[in-house]
């Protein structure tokens, strides 16, 4: 009788087969609705996992630093160090960032979720891989090392980063680039604080800044996945325990909660315009010394020790002190206090470019300073006033969400993070109007205002970031052209200095044809330093119209389907 194999041992290499075949037909046409759902899934387990990764990897570090068996309870443990300790550690931390950034990427500067928006807009959801990876590491270090930042932002682009490579592998256009990079961000930041509901909403919210349908079902599983794969590993519990639940007397007690909301607007904005501040005042410092690019961590890390002698509250993330405002263990000047020193920490951490992102400092400083204000507002009407505590929760989303420029996705990680789910509607209040007070002040958010003094207008909309995106080459119409421009008018509009250079975008060529109110504009380029310029062809008004037109309609098309 013939040997015949098993079905067992065929049943192996045929379904390996199967995968590969399928594989190349999503590479090569792109994945169907079904398809796209299972690669959310796996990209939401990997991205789960990558937090997971990051975190351990703080904690681990952290650890061994600071020699405490508990994160939570850092600066108790800082405290007990010699001072010379809690000097030299974040000193130190900062020399091996500045030394990392230095060698990995161009500008020394740490990848995080401003670059993730700007790759959701413009690069169709691609980020920088190495110098992704660069970051991460960097933000690591500076976290373990008592860098006053959160984890949340380096989570979030390593997210990215993964979702870049599969994007790279699967060939993947804008549309499914950009839904890998939200499942990627829903994933992490579900993963990260145990709170998935608030995960896909942030994705929807701060990264993608829309809520179309097509990506809700991939980002809401990919967000599950995450979650799932961080209860797997720490449990399902909250990132912060709030002792008894408060009941709120609403109809009294709501005009306390608008005021502390615009309190907290202002407390936000103060928090963005120091970090930018102290970014600028250290830039100009650097090059007035010659400081050397990786020197600038090590200084900041010097400050940050300087302080922690002193205060070592301002170490890490701050779940202690979080904690501390929540409970209600803290007294009003020790509030006040901790909100200044904490927002001199992280702008010391950040302008000295440091790692880490700024939503858990938010958290933190909104703790505090709606701590503080409950304990005012509680000591003047004791009567019809509820618990302290609950101000610090509503304080905490509303500087968060002023920051973040996310209201919805604040609220619910606020709700998520302490599962506290009774004061919805005072969380709600403060939130609202801090947001709304310090997106007029600032251009609607931290990450938004960085890309935006980085010449990167995504505050506006697509209206206006949709500009830089077109090439003039691109849309001109050269010199052999059917319809190309006439050449005698070509020249005198250069001898008027009336021109674009080949590599300019519409954004310069708008500005221009209003101020000019010209039907075209020539198109220069110049061979060398010395030479004239040579004209290449014309770039026509109506031209780049129709295609600013058909670059809007595809986005509008993107966001509403």
């Amino acid at each position: 009788m013939a040997d015949q194999q098993s079905p067992g041992k065929t049943k192996g290499p045929r379904l390996w087969s199967q995968l590969r075949a399928t594989w190349r037909i999503v590479r090569k046409r792109g994945p169907s609705e079904v398809q796209f759902w299972f690669i959310a899934l796996a990209i939401g387990i990997a991205a789960g996992f990558a937090a997971i990764a990051f975190r351990y990897g703080v904690d681990t570090l952290q650890t061994f630093v600071y020699s405490t068996p508990d994160v939570h309870i850092l600066h108790s443990y800082a405290a007990s160090l010699d001072w010379w300790w809690v000097l030299l550690i974040p000193a130190c931390g900062g020399l091996v960032v500045g030394i990392l950034l230095h060698r990995f990427t161009d500008d020394g500067r740490v990848r995080s979720v401003a670059e993730v928006i700007e790759a959701a807009a413009l690069t169709e959801g691609r980020v920088q891989r190495r110098r992704g990876l660069v970051s991460a590491l960097a933000s690591m270090v500076t976290l373990s090392s008592g860098g006053s930042t959160g984890r949340e932002g380096p989570v979030v682009h390593l997210a990215a980063v993964l979702s870049s490579y599969v994007a790279g592998w699967m060939r993947a256009d804008g549309i499914h680039g950009r839904d890998l990079l939200g499942c990627a961000v829903a994933a992490a930041v579900s993963a990260s604080f145990n709170a998935p509901i608030a995960g896909a909403l942030f994705a929807l919210e701060v990264v993608l800044r829309h809520f179309a349908v097509h990506a809700f079902a991939p980002i809401a599983i990919a967000s599950v996945a995450g979650t799932v794969v961080s209860r797997l590993v720490y449990g399902d519990v909250t990132e912060f325990v709030l002792p008894v639940q408060s009941a709120l007397e609403f109809y009294v007690e709501l005009p306390a909660f608008l005021i502390l909301g615009l309190l907290c607007g202002l407390v936000a904005v103060v928090l963005m315009r120091s970090i930018f501040w102290a970014d600028d005042f250290a830039s100009r410092w650097q090059a007035r010394t010659g400081l050397p690019r990786w020197g600038r961590p090590a200084v900041a890390g010097l400050l940050l020790g300087l302080l922690a002698i002193w205060w070592p509250h301002i170490i890490g993330v701050g779940y202690e002190t979080t904690s501390a405002a929540l409970t209600g263990s803290l007294v009003l000047h020790e509030a006040i206090l901790y909100v200044i020193l904490k927002v001199v920490a992280v702008a010391i951490t950040m302008g000295g470019r440091m790692g880490g992102g700024v939503f858990s400092p938010s958290l933190m400083v909104g703790a505090l300073t709606g701590l503080g204000f409950g304990i005012v507002a509680t000591g003047l009407f004791p009567e019809v006033s509820g618990s302290g505590t609950l101000y610090a929760l509503a304080g905490m989303g509303a500087v968060a969400a002023a920051v973040l420029g996310a209201p919805i996705s604040t609220t619910l990680i606020v709700f998520e993070l302490t599962g506290d789910w009774q004061t919805g509607l005072a969380v709600m209040v403060s939130v609202s109007l801090a947001a709304a007070l310090a997106s007029r002040m600032v251009d609607r958010s931290f990450f938004l205002t960085q890309l935006e003094r980085r010449g990167v207008h995504l505050a506006a909309g697509p209206q206006t970031w949709l500009l830089g995106t077109f090439k003039v080459a691109s849309i001109m119409r050269a010199t052999g052209h059917p319809r190309a421009a006439d050449p005698d008018i070509c020249q005198e509009l250069v001898m008027t200095g009336t021109w674009l250079r080949q590599d300019s975008t519409l954004e310069q060529a708008m500005p221009l044809f209003e101020k000019t109110n010209a039907t075209f504009l020539p198109v220069v380029h110049f061979p060398d330093a010395d030479s004239p310029p040579e004209i290449w062809g014309a770039l026509f008004q109506v031209d780049a119209l129709k295609a600013l037109n058909r670059a809007l309609a595809m986005t509008a098309a993107e966001e509403h389907s």
